[in-house]
């Protein structure tokens, strides 16, 4: 390796002033030293006595100024310097001395914390940085004299620059649990909605179930009735033995089962037993009809200690209970079926089950037809839940819970 030293003014070489005349202008004499004729002047360099400085430059950091504020960092003892928040323009000022050629000294900076590496500067004693996030920082800076030697202890300054309110952690964590529970009300309000939705889903539902209830026991029954008390007086007046009495008869005992089937179907469409004497005797009186007029013996057992739900819940389980019995009636085939009201761990549970010919889910997930759609839609607005159990040959059971809170 080739080790040069370059020679400038400052070491007293006189700069060419222009090119031309008579040459060599360099030349080496016998005894070793190497001789330079520039036009106006001889310069003359000794190889073998070249001065070298030995002594690496002491390094001093001078002050910091940040955004006009300038800070003394002799003036910290122990621990680091501590600027003013939101610092934007920062500035170290350094130097190194060397008396024989100043403008030689050459000086290698590093902020940790912001500068990956070493920047090496010719003669700069001052740097700036911009935007400096908020943190603890170490300023580090070496130099070397004319010679190339370096002080490798050079100085360092300790320093931080506090956060603002809105730069802390406390601050952000704040800004995080309000932007959660801002979406966690608005979570609640849009439930809310859609619950009061429901709720007047519900409630509307309920009031067409008790005009259509309405209609069907005071319009439609009560025309059966009257025919069939017409018929009844047509029929005595037809003389004995006559064909025409006996098909009369049969009219009429078919109106009677219409009208039975529609006074049936009216007490399931609105239950006036069910505002009145509330939900369990409400369900033991509907299992008891259910018994007579289906064919199928439904038990019935109800806890001592459930407590009255508050209207819309009661309904919902009086409706899941229907909508369950009605699905047994028409496809299970059972030969009987249990309902049980009971109270247990905060929830009033309405089980029931059939030892009928049971189901299978289409697929997994699989939600079921509409009438357990709607038994799952009755329980979702009081944040209750409902289970199913089948299988093929082995019965079907029914769990709807709705918490007591309800009430």
């Amino acid at each position: 390796m080739i080790h040069l030293t370059l020679f400038d003014a400052s070491d007293g070489v006189r700069p060419v002033g222009r090119v031309g005349g008579y040459g060599p202008r360099v030349t080496k004499a016998p005894d070793g030293r190497i001789w330079f004729t520039p036009s106006d002047g001889i310069t003359v360099i000794d190889p073998r006595h070249l001065r070298h400085n030995d002594l690496p430059p002491p390094v001093h950091i001078e002050q910091i100024t940040a955004d006009d504020h300038v800070y003394d960092p002799t003036a910290v003892r122990v621990g680091r310097l501590r600027l003013h928040r939101r610092v934007r323009d920062l500035s170290i000022d350094y130097t190194a001395l060397s008396l024989v050629t100043p403008e030689k000294v050459r000086f290698r900076i590093q902020l940790e914390g912001q500068d990956k590496d070493w920047r090496e500067l010719v003669n700069e004693r001052h740097v700036r940085y911009t935007n400096l996030p908020p943190g603890d920082y170490r300023f580090l800076v070496k130099a070397s004299n004319d010679s190339g030697v370096w002080n490798e202890e050079g100085a360092a300054l300790d320093f931080t620059i506090p956060p603002a309110f809105y730069e802390t952690t406390w601050f952000r964590a704040l800004c995080v649990a309000a932007a959660a529970a801002f979406f966690w009300a608005a979570y609640r309000i849009r439930v809310g909605v859609l619950a009061r939705h429901q709720e007047r889903l519900l409630d509307a539902q309920e009031e067409e179930r008790a005009r259509i209830a309405g209609e069907l026991h005071d319009g439609v029954l009560q025309q059966l009735t009257t025919v069939t008390v017409d018929l009844g007086t047509v029929k005595y007046q037809i003389p004995p033995g006559s064909p025409a009495k006996t098909e009369i008869a049969s009219v009429q005992k078919k109106l009677i089962e219409i009208g039975t089937n529609i006074r049936h179907l009216s007490h399931e469409l609105y239950s006036a037993q069910l505002h009145e004497i509330g939900l369990t005797q409400s369900l033991s009186s509907y299992c008891a009809e259910f018994s007579k007029t289906r064919g199928i013996p439904v038990s019935y057992e109800a806890d001592s200690d459930v407590k009255e739900l508050a209207p819309r819940a009661a309904l919902a389980l009086y409706r899941i209970a229907q909508e369950a019995l009605g699905n047994i009636a028409k496809h299970a085939k059972a030969r009987q079926a249990q309902v049980r009201l009971e109270r247990a761990e905060g929830m009033v549970r309405l089980t029931v089950s059939d030892d009928g010919v049971g189901f299978a889910f289409a697929r997994a997930g699989d939600s079921g037809g509409m009438g357990l759609v709607n038994m799952r839609e009755r329980v979702r607005p009081f944040e209750g839940a409902l289970e199913i159990e089948s299988q093929p040959g082995h019965g079907t059971t029914i769990r709807a819970e709705v918490p007591v809170r309800s009430a």
